[in-house]
């Protein structure tokens, strides 16, 4: 066998030459992943800053949502980021997905120097939810609230979409428990045809002054009312000079959803007892007057209709069923609606869920009518919610809605709710919750994710 030797010249060489090209090979693979590495991480880099401008669109969407809850996004993509190199934007667009609901989608863009074509652009919807917030136990439309005799509001904020009335003694607050008092002067056009553009805020110096407070009456709080400039009777913080407050609407209810979800029917004479015990399933339907009275007693277990008229009277009750947690909503839609005397109580259940009581009675004889204009002027004077002679309802709500609640020598009440609220003769109300569905809308996240639309 030949033998090679090494020291031949141009061994090496080609040694050299045959080894080479592996080097080159392995060289090459490690440059390109180096490349690819790079690639993917400036590629990580845009996609990065897209992110953090998705989020700040968002962050920005919140802001301004919750300044104006009927913000609808931005018209363009708005810088976020730009130093010559790397510039970030978003966009935001807002879809209202039902009255209390809204889907935000953010959109973060990534460019490179002036280039029109983004590097990375990424989507994020958001689900947020509008949750009510407030302390008002008072709240009337547009007939105002009237105060007559000794009544008093001893705590809970009060919001009055028309005028504030008091004579007598009447008050607002304590000296050491001020009540804030809201005053809209939504009571414009004045006369007793007022015509389709009523209800609407009064211009200055028509139709007088929303609050008039007469004889001893007197206001212990802060009070913001458009349009008064006369703060007399008013102290521990007293008039807010020059405020203007803005007319809200009454809160809403899903009328015809209740309807809609009724699983069974009873007559009123079947609904009514004296003497005894009653039970009034969920979901019921109630055709005709119902009278409760003489030591009755009705548990109470979820939402009733009631199509005639509803009267609690003489140390009777109605009684929301253990566990639930949610108020039962009584919609009435008879012509004097509720009337609750006599000590007769309407009572809560351990988890203190008290009532949703709801009349519906107007001027139009139609309960479903959405009131307006001349008919709900004719309607604000019509009382459908008496709650006299020590009659109470810790924790209920009681809410005529297009018409007058009038309460007077009534023990506890959560919250009162009409275009006209009326309190006489020696009533002292501690109020005992808030009106649902009224007060500021705080607008809360309820969903975050990516979107590969």
């Amino acid at each position: 066998m030949k033998r090679v030797d090494i020291n031949q010249k141009g061994s090496v060489l080609i040694s050299i030459l045959i080894i080479m090209p592996f080097f080159l090979l392995v060289a090459a693979a490690y440059m390109q992943f180096a490349v690819t590495g790079f690639q993917i991480a400036r590629k990580d880099q845009y996609r990065t800053h897209a992110q953090f401008a998705a989020d700040a669109g968002l962050d920005y969407a919140m802001e301004e949502i919750n300044e104006n809850g009927s913000w609808t996004g931005t018209a363009t993509e708005l810088d976020l980021h730009n130093d010559g190199t790397i510039r970030t934007t978003y966009q935001v667009s807002v879809t209202d997905v039902d009255s209390t609901n809204k889907t935000v989608t953010s959109t973060g863009k990534t460019y490179r120097g002036s280039s029109a074509t983004p590097e990375s652009s990424i989507s994020i919807d958001m689900g947020i939810r509008g949750v009510v917030s407030g302390e008002y136990s008072i709240v009337s439309g547009v007939g105002g609230l009237i105060m007559r005799n000794s009544s008093r509001i001893v705590n809970g904020s009060v919001y009055v979409n028309g005028t504030l009335t008091m004579s007598n003694t009447s008050q607002i607050g304590l000296s050491f428990l001020p009540v804030d008092v809201k005053v809209a002067h939504q009571s414009c056009p004045a006369g007793s045809s007022p015509g389709a553009t009523y209800p609407r805020v009064c211009a200055s110096g028509e139709n007088g002054q929303p609050i008039t407070l007469n004889h001893s009456s007197r206001i212990y709080g802060d009070v913001e009312a458009t349009n008064q400039t006369n703060g007399a009777g008013m102290s521990n913080g007293g008039l807010v000079t020059g405020s203007s407050v803005p007319a809200v609407s009454l809160p809403s209810y899903d009328r015809a959803g209740q309807k809609a979800a009724v699983t069974n029917e009873i007559t009123g004479a079947q609904a009514g007892c004296s003497f005894g015990f009653k039970t009034w399933p969920a979901n019921t339907k109630i055709t005709g007057d119902v009278t409760v009275s003489n030591l009755c007693f009705v548990t109470v277990e979820g939402n009733v209709w009631i199509t005639g008229n509803l009267n609690v009277r003489n140390l009777s009750s109605l009684n929301v069923r253990s566990g639930l947690t949610e108020p039962p909503v009584i919609m009435i839609d008879g012509s004097t609606g509720f009337t609750l005397s006599n000590a007769a109580s309407l009572n809560t259940n351990l988890n203190l869920t008290g009532f949703r009581i709801i009349t519906y009675a107007n001027a139009t004889g139609n309960p479903d009518a959405n009131v307006t204009g001349t008919n709900l002027y004719n309607s604000q004077s019509m009382p459908t919610i008496n709650i006299n002679n020590t009659g109470s309802g810790f924790n209920t709500e009681f809410y005529a809605r297009w018409s007058k609640v009038v309460a007077g020598n009534s023990g506890s009440i959560g919250a009162l709710v009409g275009q006209t609220v009326e309190l006489n003769n020696s009533l002292a109300v501690t109020f005992g919750t808030s009106v649902s569905g009224f007060g500021d809308t705080v607008w809360v996240v309820d969903s975050y994710k990516r979107s590969f639309d």
